[in-house]
């Protein structure tokens, strides 16, 4: 392990918010040529570091020492002209300029005459590109681009900066096996280049595989601080949460009551075809597959969002036609989308808002707003879910993302739903919210609600499920009852491993 100094330092940071000390003289150092991977549950102060780290906030308290030498980021392009830049799960682009023109935006090469470089920057992309191995074409329009080739633009734009100092904020959340793999390669590459690198994720597998440190924060507060290589992943989860986690997927076994929901070869013209399901009260049937399977397709259209082009859904034994999103809300089913963010919640509102969206009607008779019947609705589901704010009116954007998926859900409860489809319900929370929201799914059971749950992660399908589906290309494949689950079979299933070499 290098004995070098430090590249970027925080020293006794605070960020004070009206109500709510979101960092509280925290610390954390960062070396050349290493990944420190900043562990902490949602709500620890993550977000809020990263923003004063690229000069969105500046802290209440604290320094930051770039070379020993004290640092003030007034502003991200202060941040930006010393070479400190941040890379989001959702990256900040432009989807309709070419990759050059994404890699130089704000600040675009020039003639000494004045006017744009054009070839300048399409060959010092191409550098860049080169640099990290990513076979991009610098005039490729952004659009055109998956999600991981997106993540490679946002890298050469960081590395266009000249950058020292290398933020990774859930960088793997949406990317294929296939692209995460790539991620790493060029993680290793910045390393090689000297840069020091701070790595954000909720994926113990992920620190353990590319972290050489680690920095713990809870609650807004420095925990501790060492190397990955002297810490085990349960010491790890005990500092985040200040107790151990025992049960991450308490599963309890619900009465199983009458048929919900039934459906019968439902087909979409170009994403799945066939489907076939009933579930019942109490029941959770979870459906895996790999990236591009058709699951998130297949909920959405059950929701209203997309049309099928037959099959047939029953609610109850008796045949609905769900053509829209308030249809299905009608006939008691509800869809707590992958993406909460641009699909689950209107972040500029505030907390109560969001959770009366859906029954503006009832919650306003006569077409007269009552923000106090409102927020009575949002108070009864916000508590019952532990929304972690300083009160109901926050806006929606300034909680932690596990709380934000928690008001999602609370919206949709409030409806009083028949069935409740959970996309990726724990995506991007950390170990502690993904406890609580597993504990709420068994209550939910408990109370004779029918749970749907769309998950990439095995130990979640395998730990929560009473029946998994398997899709694969928009088919279904295979479903296993509890009794079968093993994750070779899944995978098999999944991937069709086992049908190519029989």
């Amino acid at each position: 392990m290098s004995e070098a100094k430090p590249i970027f330092s925080l020293r006794n940071i605070s960020k004070h918010f009206p109500g709510v000390k979101a960092l509280d003289n925290v610390q954390l150092d960062l070396y050349p040529g290493e990944v420190t991977a900043l562990v902490g549950e949602n709500g620890a102060g993550k977000s809020t570091l990263v923003k004063v780290m690229t000069g969105i906030h500046q802290p209440t308290a604290g320094e930051l020492y770039l070379d020993d030498k004290q640092v003030s980021l007034s502003n991200p392009d202060d941040a930006r002209k010393l070479g400190i830049t941040a890379i989001h799960q959702e990256t900040v682009l432009f989807d309709e300029l070419t990759v050059a023109e994404n890699i130089f935006a704000g600040h675009y090469m020039k003639h000494p005459s004045g006017t744009l470089d054009w070839k300048g920057m399409e060959r010092e992309s191409n550098r860049i590109l080169k640099e990290i191995d990513a076979p991009l074409d610098p005039n490729k329009v952004l659009k055109e681009l998956s999600i991981g080739q997106r993540h490679m633009v946002a890298i050469a734009r960081a590395l266009s900066f000249d950058a020292r100092v290398v933020i990774l904020d859930e960088p793997t959340a949406a990317l294929s096996h296939r692209e995460i793999e790539d991620f790493y390669e060029i993680v290793h590459r910045l390393q090689a280049k000297g840069c020091a690198i701070m790595f954000i994720s909720h994926k113990f597998d992920e620190i353990y595989r590319i972290a050489q440190r680690f920095t713990v924060f809870r609650d807004g507060t420095y925990v501790n601080s060492g190397l990955i290589k002297d810490v085990e992943e349960r010491q790890l989860v005990a500092m985040m949460v200040g107790r151990t986690i025992d049960n991450a997927y308490p599963k309890v076994d619900a009465e199983l009551g009458s048929t919900v929901i039934e459906v019968n070869e439902y087909s979409h013209p170009t994403e799945f075809d066939d489907i076939s399901f009933a579930l019942k009260e109490g029941e959770i049937l979870g459906f895996y597959g790999l990236v591009g399977a058709g699951r998130t397709e297949l909920m959405q259209s059950l929701f209203g969002v997309t049309k099928n082009s037959r099959g047939t859904i029953k609610i109850d034994g008796k045949t609905v036609s769900i053509n829209s999103p308030s249809d299905a809300i009608k006939a008691g089913i509800v869809y707590v989308p992958e993406e909460r963010q641009s699909q689950g919640a209107v972040l500029e509102f505030p907390i109560y808002q969001n959770i009366g969206l859906p029954q503006l009607d009832r919650v306003n008779p006569n077409s007269i707003l009552n923000e106090e019947r409102e927020y009575e609705l949002a108070d009864q589901y916000a508590k019952r879910l532990r929304v972690k704010a300083p009160d109901w009116h926050e806006k929606v954007e300034n909680l932690s993302g596990g709380n934000q998926q928690k008001v999602v859900i609370g919206k949709w409860l409030a409806t009083k739903p028949k069935v409740i489809i959970l996309d990726e319900p724990t995506k991007g929370i950390d170990i502690g919210s993904k406890a609580a929201v597993h504990e709420f799914m068994s209550e939910l059971t408990g109370q004779g609600l029918a749970v749907v749950m769309v998950s990439s992660e095995l130990p979640e399908v395998m730990g929560m499920a009473d029946r998994v589906i398997v899709m694969r290309e928009g088919l279904q494949v295979k479903e296993f009852s509890r009794s079968e689950f093993s994750a070779e079979a899944l995978v098999s299933a999944a991937t069709g491993v086992l049908e190519e070499t029989a």
